[in-house]
């Protein structure tokens, strides 16, 4: 009883939406993953538990009137030991990103205090969703930094210059899943209660909007935007995803069996969240409102993937679909709401 009550606080079975942020983020410069990603990979894990452990402190009154079956109000978690989990997972979060070196570091500690302000103060105020949607940007970027940092060492320029110089890269594809994660949370406010059809229409249409831009594939930004090796290519041996040099993917474009796999992802991200905001906009019940929130944060997966594909990197975008079977089966188990 004590590991389900513990899973149930954690949400399980959304961790598996957290990986492939740092890997989108890793792709976005055109890069493999290397030992840094790995680190930011574990950063970004232990700071998203630590939110979902803060977010159950903090609503615990509230939960114990319109979610009494949670751990905490159930008496199956102390609140105590729900806040010192967050503040051990804080500290385990902001020690791998440290070994990535410290611009992630720094990254991880901008995304530590916006996970804290959301779940204590912004959550139920005007600046939530904008909060939450900044908190996935922010881990984008830590992929994106600690991946720099990493393979800046290994040739030569200063670490913290080349890792900022790589920021612009990773910008758009943040930008994409920070929409993403707006749409969702703004719905996720009337989980609850429900009785929302405006913010499930609105949701529909960023995440139809979402998915036309990701469908388009990315040119040359990577490389110009990331100075490694010389004149803004990659360093000797590096590779992007499907095997071909990022400047000389830059150049000619994707293969079609690439293509097709950002346009079958894009599919997979758009039939994903799309069909439950329908049926929450037609009837904005509780159950189907919480039903779109959890596709709508297991469509991050897809989605997350389509941003790995649309900068060249099938091999890494291949591998976060394959988290997908893994969060639905554990979704059966665990709600991610």
């Amino acid at each position: 009883m004590t590991v389900r009550a513990w899973a149930e606080l954690l949400r399980v079975s959304a961790l598996f939406t957290v990986p492939g942020d740092a890997l989108a983020g890793a792709a976005a410069l055109g890069r493999r993953p290397n030992r840094s990603t790995a680190l930011a990979v574990g950063a970004s894990l232990c700071l998203y538990e630590a939110g979902m452990a803060l977010n159950d402190w903090a609503d615990r009154d509230e939960d114990a009137v319109d979610r009494p079956h949670r751990p905490i109000p159930s008496g199956r978690i102390t609140p105590r030991a729900a806040l010192a989990a967050a503040g051990a997972l804080t500290a385990a979060g902001l020690a791998l990103a440290a070994r990535a070196g410290r611009p992630a570091l720094t990254v991880a500690t901008g995304l530590a205090a916006t996970v804290w302000a959301y779940d204590l103060r912004l959550k139920h105020t005007p600046a939530g969703p904008a909060a939450m949607a900044a908190a996935r940007g922010l881990d984008l970027l830590l992929g994106a930094t600690a991946t720099a940092a990493h393979s800046t060492r290994a040739t030569g320029p200063a670490t913290a210059a080349s890792a900022g110089a790589a920021l612009p890269a990773a910008l758009p594809a943040a930008a994409l899943l920070t929409a993403h994660t707006y749409a969702v949370t703004a719905v996720s406010r009337h989980e609850a209660q429900g009785g929302s059809t405006t913010a499930p229409l609105a949701a529909l249409g960023a995440v139809v909007a979402l998915g036309g831009v990701a469908v388009r594939e990315r040119r040359g930004e990577a490389d110009a935007a990331l100075p490694a090796g010389g004149g803004g290519t990659a360093p000797p041996g590096s590779r992007a995803g499907g095997g071909a040099p990022a400047n000389a993917r830059a150049r000619t474009g994707a293969s079609a069996p690439a293509r097709l796999l950002l346009t079958a992802l894009t599919g997979a991200y758009l039939r994903t969240a799309a069909r439950p905001l329908v049926h929450a906009a037609l009837n904005p019940s509780p159950p189907l409102t919480q039903r779109a929130v959890g596709s709508g944060i297991r469509a991050m997966i897809p989605l997350q993937a389509a941003l790995a594909a649309r900068s060249g990197a099938s091999g890494t975008a291949l591998a976060v679909m394959g988290l997908v079977p893994l969060a639905r089966s554990l979704a059966r188990k665990v709600s991610p709401t």
